[in-house]
């Protein structure tokens, strides 16, 4: 009788043609056994969840022997006394396909809220704030310079976290649809709301108003209050999105598929979507510093392609060798011209391109197959990893090769900066692993911090990309202006913080572009100024850094 009541609960036909026993049976087992950790309805409590589009990468051999032995190191016991009959039974119900409704109902339903007081981080400057995850642990880490501020639990962090526009939150999304917050200025994790089973990655708008969850099970994109975590609206969609970016010039964020040749645009006012078509899916892409362009992958990694956002078609593209991670290529600037890097997940070499020309530039060997690579302009280096125990440093000059020293044995994976860019911080992906803290410019070991897995490092300045054009304009200003103007002090000329205090963005502009025909507008009786015929993108980039100047006083971010 139990047995007939379990089949009618989950929807499935009792027809021994259309619901074979040996289903039947793995279904009573799996409720027996599995459904406490792995959801009644396969959809992942402690666990993660069990359906088809996770379980595909394994085969039945496989799934036998984890069942059997459990997994080393987490909350997956060995289940010993099942029997291999009864083993093969489980595989065979967890393959078949599942109907899951995850509505709002679930979804306010699995809201937690934190009621506990919180501290006082005594934090210096919110732009040197950087997070840690440390996976091993399940933690995510507070710190500021080589001082670790707080600790919180969070598990399967995946996607990358995202801060608030005004730098006092941090959104930390997971694996299994969980998304959490940890309020700076408050010294606390404020709670945590499942928006979806499987979850790709998070997004704000730019105001900070809502969270964007892009979800692949089910296939949606989620909009969640950024404040109180009520959920705002689930937008069904009919592929799998690669991932959802803002867009810090305008009320939109963008998201591709990887398995459908759109782009789509939503409307972060009335949460609305339209769609552009592409000649094929990009399946990775990142945003240039401009939002001006998307740059993608597609054709599992055979091709890189530009899109312009303003004319909405491919204006490049080049056949490429092995699968380049855009998600986290790094980008700068360089004697009047802008360059990314991108590593090839399979290939021991990353790839430098000119932006804005559009052309492929040269590969850097780099002695293994690497994942990350990042830069800031307080380093003449960009910063990867290889796969093995040393950083990998490539001079953005003549791109030369050298590499630090670390722990032989160890793996390096992911360099993130400080705000400032004084500090380098490196993980070493072991589970008996470590956090390095560098001197970014004399590459001197600061700090050596053990860490159970450690993987990504977030930093407001270097992650959120409406900081992208100031970073690019801090090179700009050692280019082109540092020998006349100093970002606060009065040098031969005045100094940045003067200037974006006393007069507005088109003014500043018009002088930089036209000096000799703006001096006497601005009071002057000659023209000291040169004619530095700077780019579009080079005018755009050193005025976003001057703007850092105005009331730089204030702590806060914005």
């Amino acid at each position: 009788m139990k047995r007939w009541l379990l089949l009618l609960l989950f929807g499935f036909s009792v027809v021994a043609t259309s619901y074979p026993q040996e289903v039947g049976e793995g279904l009573l087992l799996y409720q027996t056994h599995c459904a406490s950790c792995h959801g009644e309805d396969r959809a992942g409590k402690v666990a993660p969840p069990l359906f088809s589009l996770f379980l595909k990468k394994y085969s039945d051999k496989k799934l036998t022997y984890i069942i059997k032995n459990g997994i080393t190191a987490s909350q997956m016991p060995a289940f010993k006394n099942l029997s291999n009959s009864e083993i093969r039974q489980i595989i065979a119900y967890i393959r078949q396909p599942a109907k899951l409704d995850w509505d709002i109902n679930r979804i306010i339903k699995s809201r937690e809220i934190n009621k506990e007081k919180g501290k006082d981080l005594n934090i210096k400057n919110l732009k040197n704030i950087v997070a840690v995850v440390e996976r091993g642990k399940n933690k995510v880490w507070i710190m500021e310079e080589l001082n670790i501020l707080d600790k919180f639990d969070f598990k399967n962090v995946h996607g990358g976290l995202k801060f608030s526009p005004s730098g006092t939150s941090i959104y930390i999304p997971s694996r299994d649809g969980w998304v959490g917050r940890y309020d700076l200025d408050r010294g606390r994790f404020f709670g945590k709301i499942r928006s979806c089973v499987y979850l790709r990655n998070i997004s704000l708008d730019r105001s900070g108003k809502f969270i964007l969850v892009s979800c692949w099970v089910p296939k949606s994109i989620v909009v969640l209050d950024g404040e109180s975590f009520e959920p705002i609206k689930i937008i069904k969609q009919e592929g799998l999105i690669s991932a959802v970016y803002e867009l810090y010039t305008k009320d939109e964020a963008v998201f591709t598929f990887k398995d459908k040749p759109l782009i789509g645009f939503l409307d972060t006012k009335k949460l609305n979507i339209r769609f552009e078509k592409l000649k094929e899916p990009y399946e990775d892409f990142f945003l240039d510093p401009f939002e001006k362009y998307i740059i993608g992958t597609s054709r599992k990694g055979t091709v890189l392609s530009v899109y312009s956002l303003d004319k909405k078609k491919e204006i490049f593209s080049y056949k490429i060798e092995g699968m380049p991670h855009l998600s986290s290529a790094t980008y700068w600037y360089n004697n009047g011209k802008f360059y990314f890097a991108t590593p090839h997940m399979t290939l021991p070499y990353i790839t430098v391109w000119e932006m804005y020309n559009w052309k492929f530039v040269r590969k850097v060997g780099t002695d293994g197959n690497g994942f990350f690579v990042r830069t800031h302009p307080s380093t003449p280096y960009l910063w990867t990893d290889n796969g093995k125990d040393k950083v990998v440093l490539i001079d953005k000059n003549g791109f030369s090769v050298k590499k630090i020293e670390t722990i032989k044995g160890k793996r390096v994976i992911h360099t993130e900066f400080s705000g400032d860019g004084r500090y380098a911080y490196v993980s070493l992906y072991n589970r008996d692993g470590h956090l390095l803290i560098y001197d970014s410019i004399t590459l001197k070991l600061l700090k050596d911090i053990p860490a159970s897995i450690p993987i990504g490092k977030y930093n407001i300045v270097n992650k959120s990309r409406r900081f992208s054009p100031m970073l690019l304009g801090r090179e700009v200003f050692i280019k082109k202006c540092w020998g006349c103007h100093h970002e606060t002090q009065e040098a031969f000329a005045p100094s940045f913080k003067w200037i974006v205090e006393n007069r507005d963005v088109s003014t500043i502009k018009a002088h930089i572009l036209n000096p000799e025909g703006m001096y006497k507008a601005l009071g002057y009786e000659r023209n000291a100024m040169p004619q530095l015929n700077l780019s579009e993108w080079e005018l755009n980039a050193v005025v976003s850094y001057m703007m850092e100047f105005k009331n730089a006083e204030n702590n806060r971010v914005y």
